[in-house]
């Protein structure tokens, strides 16, 4: 018998998320099982819901923040926005990305490829990102949200814009680690898109507005 359930046809939907369309069709794949109308996920993760509508539908490429505020909204990790499908948790796990398979998301400012993207509730998201930005200017006030990250510099030159500290080029073979809470943006600054390995911890933010739900 065929499948009439929404929610179930949603899930099955969201198999190969090879392009940027795919963020959408998982934004909107979780909201349908979370049950949750565009208002409401709006409501909780503090976003218009014009601003879902149109990342749902592939008309809007949204940056890391506003990724992590649908991923609290729709009370999952931030690695499950970047997932194929959603795994339950085992022990002893492995997670294997071979190059240039892992799913992409672009934005205006940087294009990820986040990795291992078949393990679902990982304590850290990793990345591989190319940073198309070149002045911090392009992002106005610098983004910030819980939790630390990790760079690592593979090919090129960056400079990492924060609010405490002067800026900080960092060369291939570099690396740096920061409190995401801070302000903060990078860009590249040679002659070509600097590519670094990225990882971000999500964990706080989601745990914080879950303990604020319950209270």
């Amino acid at each position: 018998m065929r499948n009439t359930n929404p929610a179930e046809r949603a899930r099955k939907s969201v198999r190969a998320p090879k392009t940027q369309s795919a963020l959408g069709a998982i934004v909107k794949a979780l909201r349908t099982r979370a049950g949750l109308t565009l208002t409401e996920l709006a409501e909780k993760g503090d976003l218009a819901a014009s601003t879902i509508s149109k990342i749902e539908s592939g008309q809007l490429s949204p940056g890391y923040e506003t990724i992590q505020r649908l991923a609290i909204g729709l009370g999952v990790e931030v690695a499950e926005l970047f997932q194929p499908r959603v795994e339950p948790v085992s022990t002893g796990r492995r997670g294997v990305t071979r190059r240039g398979q892992g799913v992409r998301h672009t934005s205006e400012h940087y294009e990820y490829e986040a990795l291992a993207s078949d393990l679902s509730r990982k304590q850290f998201l990793p990345l591989f990102a190319t940073i198309k930005a070149r002045s911090h200017q392009q992002f106005g006030p610098l983004p910030s949200h819980e939790g630390e990250e990790f760079v690592y510099v593979v090919s090129g030159s960056i400079a990492l814009h924060s609010e405490h500290y002067e800026p900080l080029t960092l060369h291939e073979g570099d690396s740096v680690y920061f409190d995401s809470r801070t302000g903060h943006a990078l860009v590249s600054t040679g002659p070509e898109e600097a590519r670094i390995v990225w990882i971000c911890s999500d964990r706080d933010a989601l745990q914080k507005h879950q303990e604020n739900a319950h209270e």
